[in-house]
């Protein structure tokens, strides 16, 4: 038998890495294993990443939230990609990919197992045509070569995209965006020079025998997903997700874990519909998906529109979101874009844990609607999922001390705040008086439904402090 969190949680044992997600998510161990067990859980944990803060990503947990880094051909060094890892856990990421493309591949990609707390995925697509120097190039030999040997640099989980067919290719051909994940066109490519079927499909028995030695977990790429409204829902992504359903049994027969990847552009009456069948056809593995956009026609502004549609994934059910930055289809994102994107899916997220009613998922924000109500403005920034960025903006028009006692902000004034006259109504007249308080000490919120953000129990020490990252970019946090 595999010695893998699943194999374990089957045995009937819980494991070291299934206390501490117990602990995180403020529930029973048994639980856990429970679902681990089912398959419905994973916990991504791969017996060489020491620094490793484990964590469960499942529909019957709080939702996560994975950040893409990684460097291109003008950016490679050691530092840069560290502070982008940094930057990532700091604003709340719970698992961070590395896409890299560029240089020194195998050495960024040692480091950031090294100090990284959170799970490390990757796409070994991307390395296998780097090596061969196109698509076509790529044998399975260099494919399973790069799959095993980035297992055992340490990486706990992998993008692998053995879904896409040779026979689900004519089904695009009516599509308005065509295939726009980077692996599915990478893969497409490959079978329609070579006329023969995906290699990673062909032997996907030997990736689970590699996955199954080092407890790497699947990520099934979606390569057919939807890249516009107009593709989404169609044949070929269907196709496409029945493959996945194929392939995450085969993956629970070797007792390898299996999260299945879901679309990038939904139109907002199909994000429930998408989560139902992908559950459905997937027997409940672990969702993963990529936004998704609501709408096409705001560049720029892509981390609202994907933020929209992840927050009712999430609440359907889905269990990880992958992060969008306002720089999403134009360019490549900075740390305050990073930023920024991280709030959005902080917030998707947290919102659809609560849309759900996630026990203790409220909590926050009650705590700090009384901080709000009281006036209590060094508790408001305390609490705020960004709260340097809640102080900045207070601060931008009162600045001076005195005025965080003040029962007013500049927006309404003194004379004209809401909260003020509602006080003073109860002071002097027949309404009760409001003094509730939320106790968050002793909530039944997982972690990340808690304050502070992005806190981390082990190696995070090692990482680089934020204030180093104010000139890094991050590589873009597009298809994979």
């Amino acid at each position: 038998m595999a010695n893998t969190q699943i194999a374990a949680a089957r045995n009937g044992t819980v494991t070291e890495e299934m206390e501490r997600v117990a602990e995180r998510e403020n529930c029973d161990p048994e639980f856990v294993r429970e679902q681990v067990a089912e398959g419905q859980a994973v916990i991504p944990a791969n017996r060489n990443h020491d620094a490793l803060d484990a964590m469960v990503i499942g529909r019957e947990f709080a939702t996560k939230v994975n950040a893409n880094i990684g460097n291109s051909e003008t950016t490679s060094d050691i530092e840069t990609e560290l502070e982008k890892l940094h930057t990532a856990v700091h604003y709340g990421a719970d698992t961070v990919m590395d896409l890299g493309t560029g240089a020194n591949l195998d050495e960024i990609r040692e480091t950031h197992v090294e100090h990284s707390p959170v799970p490390i995925g990757t796409v070994p697509l991307y390395e296998a045509v780097k090596q061969a120097g196109s698509p076509e190039e790529i044998t399975t030999d260099l494919l399973l070569e790069i799959i095993e040997k980035q297992a055992e640099q340490g990486v706990d989980y992998m993008t692998i995209h053995a879904g896409i067919l040779a026979e689900h290719l004519p089904l695009t051909d009516g599509r308005k965006t065509g295939i726009v994940s980077r692996g599915g066109s990478i893969m497409a490519s490959w079978m329609e020079a070579r006329g023969e079927q995906n290699p990673l499909f062909q032997v996907y028995d030997e990736i689970c025998e590699i996955f199954a030695e080092h407890d790497v977990t699947f990520s099934l790429g979606d390569s057919l997903r939807p890249g516009s409204l107009a593709d989404a829902c169609d044949e070929a992504q269907y196709a496409e997700l029945d493959t996945l359903g194929e392939l995450t049994r085969r993956a629970w027969e070797h007792d390898v874990q299996v999260m299945v990847e879901g679309p990038g552009h939904v139109p907002m009456h199909k994000v429930a519909e998408n989560v139902e069948r992908q559950q459905e056809v997937c027997d409940g593995a672990p969702f993963y998906v990529l936004g998704p956009l609501v709408t096409d026609i705001a560049p720029g502004y892509d981390h609202i529109t994907s933020a929209i549609g992840a927050a009712m994934a999430a609440q359907a059910g889905a269990a990880m979101l992958c992060y969008v930055t306002p720089k999403e289809h134009l360019g490549l994102p900075e740390e305050e874009d990073v930023r920024d994107g991280l709030a959005a899916y902080r917030i998707a997220a947290h919102a659809g844990d609560v849309g759900s009613e996630r026990p203790g998922a409220r909590d926050w924000d009650d705590a700090l609607s009384e901080a709000r109500y009281d006036f209590d403005w060094r508790e408001q920034f305390r609490l705020a999922l960004d709260p340097d960025r809640a102080r900045d903006y207070h601060d931008q028009t009162l600045p001076e001390d005195n005025y965080k006692e003040a029962r007013f902000c500049s927006m309404c004034g003194a004379e004209f705040c809401s909260m003020r006259i509602d006080q003073d109504a109860r002071d002097g007249g027949e309404m009760e008086r409001l003094d509730t308080e939320t106790d968050l000490e002793s909530s039944a919120a997982a972690d990340v439904n808690l304050p502070p953000t992005g806190t981390h129990r082990s190696g995070s020490d090692a990482l680089p402090e934020v204030d180093a990252c104010e000139e890094s970019s991050v590589e873009h946090a597009g298809d994979d």
